[in-house]
């Protein structure tokens, strides 16, 4: 949902362009952040670059500008720009320079969050994963090695960002920037050392002298001149540690994120409306919607565990009782304030806005089939096994060693798929099972070639363990375990130090009968690793030499590759692939990735049909939606990466076994546009860039129901809505309706009834 609906009413300043070509002197006090001696109130929104594409970099920017917003906020990524050490990224999507001139050029401030712990439901919190392999290192604490490494890339960026002019201090967009990340929530596991920590962090970003205020959130000692900012779906209580610093919301979560397996979080427009007006109500200066616009993981950057690869996030791009309506009488007038809401009277006379009566557009979006393919549901597939080298069979690895290693260590962050490999001699018996302890969260285990059992955990944050009956030869035998990972951990104290992988013991159980067992470890004998398969070491998804076999494709078949080529959708809609019937794996276009897919998945419990009500705290529990369907069945596919004119590539890799014939591209468009506003407002209609092609529904009068379920009450305007609406807009991309009697005739409701329209309209 856009929040426009507020913000017009609470912004009092914005960047425009011009003004952002001049040096800005940036300061503070406890009113607001000050740009060249003026206080600002702001509104910010959280657009990552890495989960969007350069091309559609320009666009975002427009639209936030015209939603209301002042400034964009963005986390610093640090594994995506250091992925090994001293060797940076800064190509394509990764493009910070880039991606902050944009801002500047749309004339937006920006608030650059450095971290460079970000968090953010990103892989391992945005850490590199070598840090974890440096000898000596403890993250996050009064640590002289992980100090050293994370001041090396702090001032990296602050140098490229200078360098390029673009802090307020020099002309640039850049108002404010962030060290560490809700530190706060996690210190005192950290004792004395985290104390310190957190003070020399505060002293190194000051000493990089910006020339802008630095920020921490959620971090009450702060030490001067930071400023201790507040995350949380509603900051109106929260007060600044210190009298002297401005009252400042750096995450509104508009919504939450979505894991694998779960269902769909919605935040109501009518309760994100209500937390924003109280936190200015309360003294609020500055406020930030996270996510503005959430984007995709793309590659394996999801963190999580068990993070999706879609990063939506629902976003959009004076007491008060929860559950009944109030008359308040102020200065002799009476006023009738919904419950959980909040009315703004500029003049103190006249409402102008009561949150619980967001009047935006709802638009439902449709997905249209790839109007470019003669059969769009039905690619040729080509096909390779993943299991056919020798690694499985003749147990050779890359790295030997005398123990079971964590993931973390070994695999150094290069793929999710990790190979542990052992050749033994094992104790005899007519009855025995393999066991393992793992948190990997996934396990595949091989014995002398032969899958024989796969395991995963079903909230990506618990152990398990693994057993399964094994037959083993008189002679050697050899066990693979395949180890893999849905995301590194990205939040809480020591995240960094959860195991990953094969934990231990891997031990053989010999049942003799009478009760008798005989239990053989062998986690420290000699093991080999490998890091990878096969086809990812080999690039099958960006190699076109390699050979694919062409006859008909096996289906769900484990550890397969598939291949196909497509057109490219026509027209300029955003592109989906329904990766429907497939099970669990990764998938490339044009050798491009666009992230894990798990679409076998399917979200637990059960849904409430009735609507959800806005009216009470709101937490990620609250409304849920997508029950008993797969927790992501569409992947995003950005414009950028397919060739509009000639084939496409298509690979998949299937790691638990699928059936890809039901594979196919799609567009998605404004299917229709509702709207549901009171009278005496002007409304705006948009089917967004495509025409208003029919009236589904009109009502004018006291119309019950929500955007596709609307229906008439018992009192109607007395000229026909339909006809007014048709004529108005009917052939139209947008427009604008004036909801009054004089526009639809007077009604018999009476004067009891606040009179409403209502509106579906087809795109």
């Amino acid at each position: 949902m856009s929040p426009s609906g507020i913000l017009a009413l609470i912004i009092v300043s914005f960047c425009a362009s011009s003004l952002c070509a001049t040096a800005a002197q940036v300061t503070y006090d406890n009113r607001a952040i000050i740009i060249d001696g003026k206080h600002r109130v702001l509104v910010s929104g959280s657009i990552h670059y890495p989960r969007s594409t350069t091309q559609m970099w320009p666009d975002l920017m427009k639209k936030s500008r015209e939603g209301g917003l002042d400034a964009i906020e963005t986390y610093v990524f640090w594994n995506a720009h250091e992925p090994a050490r001293r060797q940076y990224d800064f190509s394509g999507n990764l493009d910070l320079i880039r991606f902050l001139k944009t801002i500047q050029e749309e004339g937006l401030y920006a608030v650059l969050r450095i971290g460079p712990y970000v968090c953010a439901e990103w892989n391992y919190g945005g850490f590199p994963v070598w840090l974890h392999n440096i000898p000596g290192i403890q993250m996050r604490t009064d640590n002289d090695v992980f100090k050293n490494e994370m001041q090396n890339f702090t001032t990296l960026i602050v140098d490229m960002v200078k360098q390029a002019n673009l802090f307020a201090s020099q002309g640039g967009p850049v108002i404010l920037a962030q060290i560490e990340n809700e530190y706060g929530n996690v210190m005192s596991s950290y004792g004395e050392e985290g104390k310190a920590y957190m003070n020399w962090c505060a002293n190194m970003a000051q000493s990089l002298d910006i020339g802008v205020p630095w920020i921490m959130c959620q971090q009450n000692d702060a030490p001067e001149p930071i400023i201790s900012t507040c995350n949380g779906w509603y900051c109106d209580q929260y007060q600044p540690p210190r009298s002297n610093i401005p009252k400042m919301w750096t995450e509104n979560w508009t919504g939450w994120y979505k894991n694998w397996g779960g269902k769909d979080p919605h935040r109501t427009a009518e309760d994100l409306a209500f937390a924003v007006a109280r936190f200015y109500q309360l003294g609020g200066t500055f406020q930030n919607y996270y996510m503005y616009h959430g984007g995709t993981n793309f590659g394996r950057s999801a963190g999580g565990p068990y993070i999706t690869t879609s990063y939506d996030y629902d976003a959009p791009l004076d007491e008060f009782d929860q559950g009944s309506d109030k008359t308040v009488n102020f200065q002799g007038m009476n006023y009738t304030v919904p419950a959980w809401s909040v009315s703004i009277l500029p003049d103190c006379q006249n409402v102008a806005y009561n949150t619980a009566k967001v009047f935006t557009q709802t638009s439902v979006m449709v997905k249209k089939a790839n109007v470019a393919e003669e059969e769009p549901g039905s690619l040729k597939w080509s096909w390779r096994p993943e299991m056919n080298d020798k690694t499985i069979l003749l147990g050779k690895g890359d790295v030997t060693t005398d123990q079971i290693l964590d993931q973390k260590e070994a695999a150094n962050d290069l793929s999710d798929y990790f190979v542990d490999l052992k050749k033994d001699d094992p104790v005899w018996s007519h009855n025995m099972t393999l066991r393992v302890k793992s948190s990997g969260q996934i396990l595949h285990a091989f014995v002398n070639g032969e899958l024989i059992g796969s395991q995963w955990a079903k909230n990506g944050g618990e152990r398990f363990v693994f057993e399964q009956n094994v037959k083993l030869n008189h002679r050697k035998n050899t066990i693979s375990l395949l180890s893999a990972t849905v995301g590194f951990t990205n939040y809480g104290a020591f995240f960094d130090t959860v195991p990953s992988g094969i934990t231990g013991p891997v031990e053989l159980i010999g049942y003799r009968g009478d009760d008798e067992t005989v239990v053989k470890d062998l986690s420290s004998q000699k093991w080999s690793y490998k890091t990878g398969l096969e086809g990812l070491n080999q690039k099958l998804y960006s190699s076109p030499s390699l050979k694919w076999q062409q006859d008909s494709f096996p289906v769900n078949r484990t550890f397969t590759w598939y291949k196909s080529s497509f057109k490219a959708p026509l027209g300029t809609d955003p592109v989906v692939v329904d990766l429907l019937g497939m099970g669990k794996g990764l998938a490339w276009v044009n050798g491009n990735s666009i992230g894990r897919y798990w679409p076998s998945f399917i979200a637990d419990g059960d849904c409430k049909l009735e609507p959800c009500d806005y009216r009470g705290s709101y937490d990620s529990n609250k409304c849920l939606s997508n029950c008993g369907r797969p927790s992501q069945r569409w992947y995003h596919v950005p414009r950028s990466f397919l060739n509009g004119n000639g084939d496409n590539t298509l690979v998949l890799f299937e790691e638990f076994g699928g059936n890809p014939s039901s594979v196919n591209f799609q567009t998605i468009a404004v299917g229709s546009a509702c709207i549901n506003a009171e009278e005496n407002k002007k409304i705006e209609l948009s089917c967004q860039g495509r025409q208003i092609s029919a009236v589904k529904f009109a009502s004018f009068g006291n119309p019950q129901g929500s955007c596709g379920s609307f229906v008439k009450g018992y009192c109607e305007g007395s000229k026909d809505a339909s006809s007014v609406v048709e004529k108005a807009c009917v052939g139209q991309e947008s427009c604008t309706i004036d909801v009054s009697e004089d526009s639809f005739g007077s009604t018999t409701c009476g004067d009891d009834v606040i009179k409403t329209l209502a509106v579906e309209a087809i795109c």
